[in-house]
């Protein structure tokens, strides 16, 4: 395992260079504003609208995308996964030679959706957590931990390049772990499916459901198996297993040792063996590619239906009573 932190990084990697954030979201936002602070010479390259006013409301250069990266050292492609490769081919021509294409998730490169020219250098610098974490973290003096990837080193910099991006939006102060483009497109995938995303929900509801069908008050339902789940997360967050059986009851610790791998037991383990399975072969990406050339007509029906259960209307009323959640977002 390699680790970098700020002692590794050279400050003359990305002196004077230009970096084009394309891009204005979530992660787009934090990267672009990071790097700011962090005395780089930014321009976000976006098309007019809502994110284009935002932007420039937080005092940023702005311009179209084709425009922004014309001058550009750096390129950070930080548009969502699904229209990346369309804003590829629309501003590939404009990229100066040598420079350094960099993303904040392997799925286009990994899976072959763009072909990045060979002057070009391409890495990776993925920020593990959420784009409004990784700027809160960096204004206390924090950071969010990154992992580095080089998929194409033409200049013989990439690295050294790619550390130092990871510095400007405070990844190093965390610390930031050298991957591959494979590893941290397969294992962030298996996450958000398996655990982060679709397993937890996906066990949250069916906790839910079972205690609403068992009689029992939607309302107290929703508490045990949502809203004290954060309280467990940080503990988990914070110190791992050992900070949550430290913190938790005797009893809660006993039901944890010997219920819990009834929940999530040998066929549960089988099924994620069979997901990650479908990460490697390609098959859940063509899948995405293909749901999308298609309009998304399954995915916005699935989404519907989630949106649409119990729980969020219930968790909306009681949320109401506590403004204090939504504090502190940018």
């Amino acid at each position: 395992m390699r680790l970098y932190s700020q002692k590794d990084v050279d400050p003359k990697a990305l002196r004077g260079a230009r970096i084009a954030v394309l891009g204005y979201g979530s992660q787009g936002r934090a990267h672009a504003l990071n790097l700011r602070d962090s005395g780089f010479d930014v321009v976000v390259g976006v098309r007019k609208g809502d994110s284009f006013k935002k932007a420039k409301k937080d005092g940023l250069k702005v311009t179209e995308p084709k425009a922004a990266v014309q001058g550009a050292q750096l390129v950070a492609m930080l548009v969502p996964d699904t229209t990346q490769k369309t804003l590829y081919a629309e501003v590939k021509t404009g990229l100066e030679k040598g420079a350094t294409l960099l993303f904040a998730h392997g799925f286009n490169i990994h899976f072959h959706q763009i072909k990045p020219r060979k002057d070009l250098d391409v890495v990776l610098i993925a920020p593990k957590g959420p784009g409004d974490l990784v700027r809160r973290q960096y204004q206390q003096g924090r950071g969010v931990p990154c992992l580095l990837a080089v998929a194409q080193d033409a200049s013989g910099r990439a690295k050294a390049k790619a550390l130092a991006y990871a510095h400007g939006i405070g990844g190093t102060r965390g610390g930031v772990l050298q991957t591959t483009f494979a590893e941290e497109t397969e294992t962030d995938l298996f996450g958000e499916q398996a655990v982060l995303c679709g397993g937890a929900t996906e066990l949250v509801l069916k906790g839910y459901e079972t205690l609403v069908e068992a009689g029992y008050q939607p309302a107290v339902a929703y508490y045990e198996c949502l809203h004290e789940l954060k309280l467990i997360v940080d503990l988990l967050h914070e110190g791992g297993l050992t900070k949550m059986h430290r913190f938790i009851s005797e009893t809660a610790k006993y039901g944890d040792l010997t219920r819990g791998p009834r929940v999530v037991n040998k066929a549960t383990k089988r099924e994620m063996r069979k997901i990650l399975g479908e990460i490697q072969s390609g098959k859940f990406a063509r899948q995405w590619i293909s749901e999308n050339k298609r309009g998304r007509r399954k995915y916005s029906k699935l989404l519907k239906a989630d949106l649409a259960h119990s729980i969020e209307k219930v968790g909306a009323g009681l949320r109401e009573r506590m403004p204090w959640l939504e504090s502190g977002r940018a």
